[in-house]
């Protein structure tokens, strides 16, 4: 069965074809500055890789392109769009309505329109693209994967805030987590990776990319998480503040002068590694630029580094202990002096890195802890399309199933 994955970005389509009941990928594909002059396209297909430069206008273009790729003469990889057999797409929030993967009809899609404006960088673009690919694909079934269901086991002294009870009841203001594809995923594989049990594992995984977050799991699942009612809370991430006291937003509206859309801009597009470093929301600039001597650069770094220490203590308090920390996304995978810096003064808690083993791991898993830690430290690329493919093909062979 070939499943088509998109994560429709607000500037990118991510894309894969694979047979998840084979566990083949036939097509990996990103197409990146889309509504920019120049936009850039990766495509690779049965070890052919195609790059390209040109003006893509908005997404509508973009999944044109797609699909002239999937079945073109140079890097396709099916004769007809009726091979397709299925389309996964990411859903970064499903509110409380979503607890697991759904298959997409008019009523769900008005449904999830429903939690626009608790992931506004991110649901209402990919709910454009569940749009797009129903109509070019208007006779194959079309499933949602959350990043908010993983996190639908936290019990309700992690999830509740400490507000009038009746916000929670009438608005559903609550924690709700996101990169559960992600958090998942990577429990499974650092699970298998130590050859142990992840029922009997407690774990904490730190996805560290552009935008940042953390779980706290017992018996594989989630009892805690760094985002809350929107992916704004928690850590220091590429532009996002992460936890910041919630009368900053008073003081600059009331006695600043503010208006409330620029601090929301501030908060989510202008704070994080950008707002420290004055200089990228890229961790690799950044650490660049602080070798170099740019102090604020180092203090971004050192922030960074900080917020996720100190999340990692709390979550060892929630678990009773820890077994083992995982490192995930673009920062975790790649970055050896970040997870050094996060890991670093942690012997007391059982966590003690083997800078050799940590240098040497660059997107790729592998244990980077000394023999002798107590708990072990992974690094594990996360593989979110291999989620959404497997969760489709689920979902779909559960439909089968009943029928």
């Amino acid at each position: 069965m070939k499943i088509l994955t998109l994560n429709t970005g607000s500037s990118s389509l991510k894309y894969r074809l694979s047979e998840p009941d084979r566990g083949t990928i036939l097509v990996d594909g990103l197409i990146e500055r889309i509504g920019e002059p120049q936009s850039n396209v990766k495509h690779e297909a049965r070890g052919q890789r195609i790059l390209r430069t040109l003006p893509i206008a908005d997404h509508r273009e973009a999944f044109d392109l797609m699909l002239e790729l999937l079945l073109g003469s140079e890097g396709g990889v099916i004769r007809s769009l009726s091979e397709i057999a299925a389309v996964g797409h990411r859903v970064v929030h499903g509110g409380d309505k979503f607890f697991e993967s759904v298959v997409i009809s008019d009523e769900t899609l008005r449904a999830m329109h429903e939690f626009d404006d608790l992931a506004p960088l991110h649901n209402p673009i990919n709910l454009l693209g569940v749009t797009i690919a129903r109509r070019l694909l208007p006779s194959v079934p079309h499933v949602a994967v959350f990043d908010t269901a993983f996190h639908q086991t936290m019990p309700k002294v992690a999830y509740l805030y400490a507000i009038p009870l009746e916000l929670y009841d009438k608005h559903r203001i609550r924690r709700y987590g996101f990169h559960g594809t992600s958090h998942g995923y990577v429990s499974q594989r650092a699970a298998e990776v130590i050859g142990k049990p992840l029922e009997k594992l407690r774990m904490i995984t730190c996805h560290l990319g552009n935008g940042c977050s953390m779980t706290a799991i017992r018996e594989g699942r989630s009892v805690d998480t760094s985002m809350g009612f929107t992916p704004l809370e928690g850590l220091v991430m590429g532009t996002r503040s992460g936890d910041v006291d919630p009368s900053v937003v008073f003081f600059l509206v009331s006695k600043r002068g503010y208006d409330l859309e620029a601090v929301e801009d501030i908060l989510n597009r202008k704070s994080g590694l950008l707002g420290i470093s004055g200089i990228s929301n890229d961790m690799k600039t950044v650490i660049e630029a602080s070798r170099e001597g740019n102090e604020r650069a180092k203090l971004a770094m050192e922030v960074f580094a900080y917020r996720v220490k100190k999340y990692i203590g709390a979550y060892i308090a929630v678990l009773g202990g820890l077994d083992c920390l995982v490192f995930t996304a673009g920062i975790g995978e790649r970055s050896p002096e970040m997870r050094g810096l996060i890991c670093s003064e942690m012997e007391h808690l059982g966590i003690v890195i083997d800078p050799d083993l940590n240098a040497g791991c660059i997107a790729r898993e592998a244990i980077i802890s000394r023999p002798g830690s107590q708990v072990k430290v992974v690094v594990v690329p996360t593989d979110e399309e291999k989620v959404i493919a497997s969760e489709t093909y689920r979902v779909l062979s559960r439909i089968g199933e009943k029928r």
